[in-house]
């Protein structure tokens, strides 16, 4: 039997988290088109027949503007020494770009085995482009690297991935119990949700501005009671937070609430209020408070 940790590390928007998503067949990991969705490390567990793959899904790889941001890099940077298995997952419908380049410099060159994931190969049509496209990825490898072409979205050649990674990892006993997909809480989900929705519905500053935390959970038999408190830096961002006569925070949290209700299988009542926390994505007392800091 297999069993081992592997790293999802790329750029921003290359579908780490809709990867991890599809390979384990439901959603634990947010995922949209904005960069910086991802913001800690989280794990996803597969286990099946052949043995178990605890994944490690890590934010996009991007140069820092502030001490959120070198969190995020540093999150990455964490998840690498201690994989069996890197999986270095690149756009494929464009070439190596310099943010590829520096995760490869940078971050690849530690001799943990690599699988290069070349994903969104399904939206170019011409097979020669792909081809090429392939070549700038391999190059920037000194060995002779696999490489594996996947759809993350449709899961388009997942089960030829799969067999790829349980070649790579050492033989053991599985880590978690069976049925177990993932660590994080029903707190740590609900933050990842309602950021989620929060993401959806605006635009600009806003997502990246925002950090969201639970201040209450109670779980009842026939309800939830969650109370949760969504931070941004500004009062002008607030505004567009509340939205005319609460409207927008109002649909940010009915559409939270539908999604916690599947994944409880009950009833939740979910009370949001949006707080200014002036300039936290520049304060490390914060950032911990907002559980953006790094245990090694």
């Amino acid at each position: 039997m297999k069993c081992g940790f592997v790293t999802i590390i790329g750029r921003p928007n290359v579908g780490k988290s809709t990867l991890l998503n599809t390979i384990l067949g439901q959603k634990i990991v947010i995922a949209t088109d904005k960069a910086q969705t991802t913001r800690k490390r989280i794990k996803g567990i597969l286990t099946n027949e052949e043995g178990q793959i605890v994944f490690v899904d890590t934010p996009g790889v991007h140069k820092p503007l502030n001490k959120l941001g070198e969190f995020l890099l540093d999150e990455a940077k964490i998840a690498v020494p201690d994989a069996d298995l890197v999986l270095f997952l690149v756009d494929g419908s464009e070439p190596a770009g310099k943010g590829d380049k520096w995760i490869a410099k940078n971050l690849l060159q530690s001799g943990i085995p690599i699988i290069i994931v070349m994903n969104k190969v399904d939206k170019i049509k011409k097979q020669e482009k792909v081809e090429d496209n392939l070549l700038t990825y391999k190059t920037l490898f000194d060995e002779n690297l696999p490489l594996v072409r996947v759809s993350a979205k449709t899961g388009r050649n997942i089960d030829t991935l799969l067999k790829n990674i349980f070649k790579k990892l050492p033989e053991g006993e599985i880590m978690y119990p069976e049925d177990v997909v993932t660590e994080e809480t029903m707190r740590d989900v609900t933050e990842e949700i309602i950021r989620e929705k929060i993401l959806l519905n605006t635009s600009d500053e806003i997502p990246h501005a925002v950090a969201v935390k639970v201040d209450k959970y109670m779980e009842e038999d026939e309800i939830d009671k969650i109370y949760a408190t969504i931070y941004c830096e500004q009062k002008s961002q607030k505004g567009i937070l509340i939205g005319k006569g609460g409207n927008l925070l109002k649909k940010i949290g009915t559409e939270a609430r539908i999604e916690l209700e599947k994944i409880t299988e009950k009833k939740v009542f979910l009370g949001l209020e949006v707080k200014v926390e002036k300039d936290w994505r520049k304060k490390d007392n914060i950032l911990k408070n907002f559980g953006y800091k790094s245990e090694g």
